[in-house]
């Protein structure tokens, strides 16, 4: 049976038996005169980095989860979201949200890979802050939408993490085009989100860098930002977000290529496995996006996985 109808046609099962991986003749599926397929025994056939998540307030829950998926490290950040409007976004606020991450790295430090978030409007915190963050054993950066990643208010961090071998990670989105016209900004966004083509400036500006766009399939326009960052070397993406669109992998590695892709869940779990499971993907394309290309990267910085 073809991967991608399986998963297709079996979601909520599916769902079921990667959660609770208990469920007697869920695994499989027997059908008269078609070959079974046992999807757990897929899920656990690739090691595997989660490059996007976030600590959750169960942490052990958390990893349970992971288990059940073969995720043998989660990449973890928590930036400030500000997402009501009236939130503080200044430096003390950024030190609090670094520290749930460095305290969930102190609790299980062979689980968790953290990075730091800032707000790049304090240039002087923000160097600061990296210091710190860097000494407790941080691996990388996350940003959101406090300053877009081409901004000049950007550069001195972006140097800082180029000189630390460090990922520039960005929360980014792109709005779905119609007829060819790719819609702006309504005013349910953050102005400052970095768009494909923030990052595309970015990445030119600092060719020797290394920028991560977050969550091709977070609800954006997938097609249009894996085409507007094709020529970029030095932008990875990572596979997280909730929706499955059919080619959004076979996609990605069409236009960016095998080594460009991270597996990335943004706490979507099963989402994240079954999406690249259901691909045409080789096997070994499959394990370079579970698990090489990230840690190729976090080797970088000293960081990888043994």
């Amino acid at each position: 049976m073809n991967r991608r109808k399986f998963i297709a046609g079996t979601s909520l099962s599916t769902a079921g038996v990667i959660l609770t991986n208990n469920l007697p003749g869920c695994s499989s599926v027997e059908q008269k005169g078609k070959v079974s397929y046992d999807i757990m025994k897929d899920v656990m056939k690739y090691r595997k980095i989660d490059a996007h998540c976030h600590p959750q307030d169960d942490l052990v829950k958390q990893l349970e989860i992971a288990d059940r998926l073969g995720i043998s490290k989660m990449q973890i950040s928590n930036p400030v979201t500000n997402f009501s409007g009236t939130e503080s976004e200044g430096p003390d606020q950024v030190r609090m949200h670094n520290d749930v991450v460095l305290n969930a790295m102190k609790k299980f430090p062979d689980r968790f890979i953290g990075f730091f978030t800032l707000n790049p409007n304090y240039r002087k915190e923000s160097v600061e802050e990296i210091n710190r963050c860097v000494d407790l054993g941080m691996a990388g950066y996350k940003g959101y939408t406090q300053v877009k990643v081409n901004d000049p208010l950007y550069y001195p961090i972006i140097e800082k993490l180029t000189d630390l071998k460090m990922l520039v990670f960005m929360h980014t989105f792109c709005q779905l085009g119609m007829a060819g016209y790719r819609m702006k900004y309504d005013i349910g966004r953050f102005p400052n989100t970095t768009l494909p083509e923030d990052m595309v400036e970015a990445a030119r500006r600092y060719p020797e860098a290394m920028f991560h766009f977050a969550h091709i399939a977070g609800g954006g326009d997938w097609e249009y930002e894996c085409k507007m960052l094709k020529e970029c070397p030095n932008i990875y993406v990572d596979t997280g977000g909730s929706n499955n669109e059919e080619n959004i992998i076979d996609f990605a590695i069409k236009h960016l290529g095998e080594d460009r892709i991270f597996f990335g869940t943004d706490d979507c779990y099963h989402h994240g496995v079954g999406k690249i499971l259901a691909s045409d993907a080789t096997d070994a394309q499959k394990q370079k996006i579970f698990f090489d290309n990230y840690n190729n990267v976090l080797k970088k910085g000293g960081h990888n996985v043994a």
